[in-house]
């Protein structure tokens, strides 16, 4: 069934508002006025040369991505051994346990951030590196739970099915034949992990202590002062963001074409 016209409307206007922050912030980042200014005045590339002059800047975007890195990688971890259990497992409470690996997800973020700041401060982890790590692995499991419920629903079993019958133990099982036949949806689930933890500002505000991430460093820098530097920042993480998830699509598509086949 076609949409109405209304509903087409409804949903122009909402990629419209989605879009036209995008339109005002980048052109601001090539202005070579002094101050945030709409249309820029002139061109210049004079705030990207100030973000990555700066040490405070660069120190930032070196922090996202090291937590970034370290938290998707242990969030695929534990999140593809999570969907794989119940994908493949029937028990009580299936449904219960699965709602609660999605409660990140569905909880607003400054409830998740109270509660860890709680939880984390109880244990003396709170303001440490390895805190901030737990924290956002926590955050980027349901994301790849999502992905790696999806792929290994659609995984024929009889494949781990034939492997135990020629003597291959379950750890193998999953390191020969599942591990390989699904990488490309772990890849695309590493990057949503990687993406959704390198933006993530609210809980990091609450448990970071000093450690600063390029999202808490430009909330900290626009409570001080308004400096064209952020939009520069901006424009920057919206094109890695951009670049990201197209890498993520067609590593998804390529592995549906290499399963076809």
């Amino acid at each position: 069934m076609n949409p109405s016209p209304a509903t087409r409307f409804l949903a122009i206007l909402s990629l419209t508002n989605l879009i036209l922050p995008i339109l005002v912030v980048v052109p601001m980042s090539f202005s070579a006025a002094s101050s945030l200014s709409f249309p820029p005045p002139g061109l210049s590339l004079r705030w990207y040369r100030s973000f990555f002059e700066s040490e405070a800047w660069l120190d930032a975007m070196v922090m996202s991505l090291a937590l970034a890195t370290i938290s998707s990688t242990l969030g695929v971890i534990l999140g593809s051994l999570a969907a794989y259990g119940l994908r493949r497992r029937n028990f009580n409470l299936k449904n219960v346990l699965e709602g609660n690996f999605m409660a990140p997800v569905i909880l607003p973020s400054i409830i998740t951030a109270v509660a860890l700041y709680i939880a984390l401060g109880r244990i003396g982890m709170l303001g440490t590196l390895t805190g901030l790590v737990v924290a956002h692995t926590l955050l980027v499991v349901p994301y790849v739970i999502v992905v790696m419920v999806v792929a290994i629903k659609s995984f024929d079993i009889r494949l781990e099915q034939v492997a135990w019958t020629m003597g291959a133990s379950w750890f193998t099982t999953v390191r020969r034949v599942v591990i390989p036949l699904l990488a490309p949806n772990i890849a695309a689930a590493w990057i949503f992990a990687f993406v959704h933890s390198f933006d993530e500002v609210v809980v990091t505000s609450f448990i970071a202590g000093t450690y600063e991430t390029i999202p808490k460093k430009m909330f900290s820098e626009l409570i001080l002062e308004i400096s064209p530097t952020i939009t520069s920042v901006a424009s920057l993480l919206i094109g890695f963001t951009i670049l990201c998830l197209m890498t993520a699509i067609w590593i998804q598509r390529l592995g549906k074409v290499s399963a076809a086949r």
